[in-house]
């Protein structure tokens, strides 16, 4: 009964950096276990002794009960000498230390301040009250400030902060809940707030003032720096849009707690939660409506309604989220962002600390160069940001919560690969929503959202993150997968690689592909891949699909019809030109172009030369590569519905287009599908020739752009019937930036599950561009470990 034995044992998975050690060792002490815990490289190790049913309790409870920013993903245990620790010796954490032998590394994600931290901070008796910075093992920097592995404050950004004594005291106390927490810190020896010559709660003020006044701040947050304005001031919007040439893309919008959400926007329990997690993303909401019954919305700062209870409720300046109903609601993730909201008690716009299409701003002297001309002044500290973390961004669907942006919150913790490689390899991505993915031992760690590529700065903060990530995680790819484009910076990138396997995987491949390996596909599956564009294995552009794939390979059952692009990729800004590309060059397959007195109202509206300009390149074929892209059928129906002819960022006439539909119920417009060298195609002429119709009838564009939506359902479901009636597979996976339209998802979805089909898409992996990476991870590791077998 007294028999006591030893054992060690190692835990796997994200468990630094998150109060892992504390835990245990509080956990150990109370079963009488005598003992040690320590951090080695990115797991913990520790040696147990006590009587065996103590340690099969402790083994479970680090199973099962472990923190709330832990995830326990393996749990090795082995006997040990009894030598190895002494009986009546009591529970220890030793110091970190590196083994080169262990590879599997993880880094915790950053998260957002927990109610014990928040509740001190506004608590005038406690020293750290009102300190932005203060945390603990449940909250606070992590992937933002590390520097290396194993987790330890000496190897954070937070080394160039000793510890005063109190603060060391909490450290090294184990029943305290900053035991071990390596971010802690306090007024006494931590970071400070600067502004200009000022610092700490004067800083603060003269922000808070700048901001109340009308004007702009950049404020250094945990992951890059953040533009801040006031979100119910017109004025300071528009300034802000002018500044940061934004000029209708949505802004994000941070309010200080729940109900304050709930009077800008309606939120469900899924959104509820995910508004509240540790993660604090930017969620899409359903914005209430801007002012009872149809008056105009207030265009003065500050302007408050009452709700249903009599409560004021400040309305949002109508250029934060125009041409949606949809707003990006987030609570704070900070000390100084609830400091901020407190003092200001209303809406913030806090948006990305960049110009358009460039990365944020992290280093403080890059923040003055680049943002110098935007804010108006600047919130600043000392803490130096390690790794570059936008704000992720999600929304919800049918109690899911699907991941738009996977960055601050989420990323880079890591994500199973359903087929293993024996050898490590990485993700190059694509062009736009650019990330990378690092892949090995079944894992992928998909890095920090970048952006655009095409921008160089962006180009350089995507080459510094994967220098980090690639130390930090110990991966050193020996394989590079990578996208068909030669013209991608990211294949190119790849091609100069110095490993020995390069593997090419097509776009709309890789977009299905990464939904299947999210949810443990190994088997094959059925694709549907609706996009703006991607390179064919045939050399033209796609992003109108339907594969029937698996992770090793695909093959093109179904697709859209074709259309020219006029002036070339161009015409992604022009959907006025992707509609005459429609009217004039449509692939002709068996149905008469719209009749002229149906386009001439469309092209009556648009610049005469312009026209007769796209009609000449369209028929002479000059720079008109032809696509089978649903991103730009949905972009040209938006110009002929006159919801949009050029606009500032892609996909914003398919925002447009949802937006006008809303939940409307409509039939179809008149489709068809037709065979074309063994594919099925859907033939979109019909379609657009039954919008203009409809306008010359005179029926509501809104009620035309839902019979849109149900028209790309319904023909997406017949293309899905023809598939699986020959044979393919009942899984169906729905991949490409498209389904990040909810209308067309819940459609799609709908009609495809009712013919007895089990229907995915993305989750925690973005199904548009900023999933590519990930897909080309899973592909490329099955494709080498098939390799490996046929060997």
């Amino acid at each position: 009964m007294n028999e006591r034995i030893t054992q060690y044992i190692e835990v796997f998975g994200r468990v630094q950096g998150v109060g892992f050690r504390p835990y245990v060792h509080r956990t150990a002490s109370a079963l009488g276990l005598d003992g040690w815990v320590c951090n080695v490289d990115g797991h913990v190790e520790l040696t147990a002794r006590g009587r065996p049913a103590a340690l099969r309790d402790l083994v479970t409870r680090i199973r099962e009960q472990a923190p709330p920013l832990a995830a326990v993903r393996h749990i090795r245990v082995t006997d040990a000498p009894s030598g190895a620790t002494t009986v009546g010796s009591g529970f220890t954490v030793r110091a970190s230390h590196a083994d080169s032998a262990v590879a599997q590394r993880e880094i915790p994600p950053d998260a957002a301040m927990c109610e014990a931290c928040l509740r001190e901070l506004f608590d005038p008796a406690d020293r750290r009250y009102r300190y932005p910075f203060i945390n603990c093992t449940d909250c606070g920097p992590r992937a933002t400030v590390i520097e290396d592995l194993p987790y330890d404050r000496e190897r954070t950004t937070m080394r160039h902060f000793p510890l005063c004594s109190p603060c060391a005291a909490e450290y090294t106390d184990p029943a305290d809940r900053r035991f071990h927490a390596e971010p802690l810190a306090c007024p006494g020896c931590g970071p400070g707030l600067a502004w200009d010559d000022m610092t700490g709660e004067e800083a603060l003020q003269a922000a808070v003032k700048t901001v109340a006044d009308g004007g702009i701040v950049a404020v250094k947050g945990l992951g890059g720096y953040q533009l801040v304005c006031d979100a119910t001031d017109p004025a300071a919007v528009a300034e802000l849009r002018r500044r940061k040439r934004r000029p209708t893309k949505p802004f994000a919008v941070m309010v200080p707690d729940l109900a304050s959400a709930r009077r800008l926007a309606h939120v469900n329990r899924t959104e509820h939660d995910v508004l509240t997690s540790p993660q604090r993303p930017v969620v899409l909401l359903t914005a209430r409506q801007p002012c009872p019954s149809g008056a105009r919305p207030p265009s003065r700062k500050g302007e408050r309604s009452r709700d249903g209870e009599g409560r004021a409720v400040p309305r949002l300046a109508p250029d934060v989220h125009p041409g949606t109903r949809r707003t990006g609601l987030f609570l704070p993730t900070t000390g100084l962002h609830h400091l901020l909201l407190s003092e200001l008690d209303r809406p913030l716009v806090v948006t990305s600390g960049n110009l358009a299409d460039e990365p944020i701003a992290t280093d403080d002297a890059e923040a003055q160069r680049t943002l110098g001309t935007v804010a108006d002044g600047f919130l600043t500290h000392d803490r130096p940001i390690r790794a570059r973390y936008d704000d992720s961004v999600v929304q919800t669907a049918r109690g899911n919560v699907l991941m738009l942006r996977r960055a601050r919150g989420y990323a880079p913790a890591p994500l199973p690969v359903p087929v293993s490689a024996d050898l490590p390899l990485v993700g190059a991505g694509a062009q736009l929503k650019h990330t990378f993915t690092l892949a090995e031992h079944g894992r992928a760690h998909v890095g920090p959202h970048t952006g655009d590529l095409a921008d160089a700065a962006t180009y350089d903060a995507f080459q510094s993150a994967y220098a980090d990530l690639t130390r930090l995680t110990a991966i050193q790819p020996r394989a590079v997968a990578h996208d068909l484009h030669p013209g991608y910076l990211s294949t190119q990138w790849a091609q100069a690689q110095p490993v020995e396997y390069r593997i090419p995987v097509q776009h709309h491949h890789a977009h299905v592909a990464a939904v299947a390996a999210e949810h443990g596909l190994t088997g094959p599956f059925l694709g549907v891949a609706y996009d703006g564009l991607g390179l064919g294995a045939d050399g033209t552009l796609w992003g109108g699909e339907i594969l029937v794939a698996d992770l090793t390979g695909y093959r093109r059952v179904g697709r859209f019809g074709r259309a020219p692009l006029p002036g070339g990729e161009a015409a992604v800004r022009h959907p006025a030109r992707m509609a005459l590309g429609y009217l004039h060059g449509a692939e002709p397959l068996g149905v008469p172009r719209p009749a002229p007195w149906l386009t001439q109202p469309f092209t009556d509206r648009l610049d005469a030369r312009e026209v007769r300009t796209v009609r000449a390149v369209v028929e002479r074929g000059v720079n008109c590569p032809q696509a089978s892209s649903a991103g730009r059928l949905f972009d040209a129906a938006a110009s002929l519905l006159g919801l949009g002819d050029t606009v500032s960022y892609e996909g914003q006439a398919a925002v447009a287009l949802e937006n006008a539909a809303g939940t409307r119920r409509a039939s179809s417009l008149p489709w068809r599908l037709t065979r074309v060298e063994g594919l099925w195609v859907y033939d979109p002429s019909p379609t657009l020739t039954a919008l203009l119709q409809g306008l010359a009838d005179g029926v509501a564009v809104p009620r035309l752009a839902a019979a849109f939506h149900t028209t790309m359902a319904e023909a997406t479901a017949a293309l899905v019937e023809r598939a699986v009636a020959a044979g393919a597979p009942h899984t169906v996976c729905l991949g490409g930036g498209c389904f990040q339209n909810l209308r067309l998802l819940t459609d799609v979805g709908r009609l495809l599950r009712a013919q007895g089909l089990r229907v995915l898409t993305g989750r925690a992996v973005p199904v548009n561009d900023g999933g590519i990476s990930y897909g080309q991870a899973a592909v490329a590791s099955a494709l080498l470990a098939r390799q490996t077998r046929e060997r």
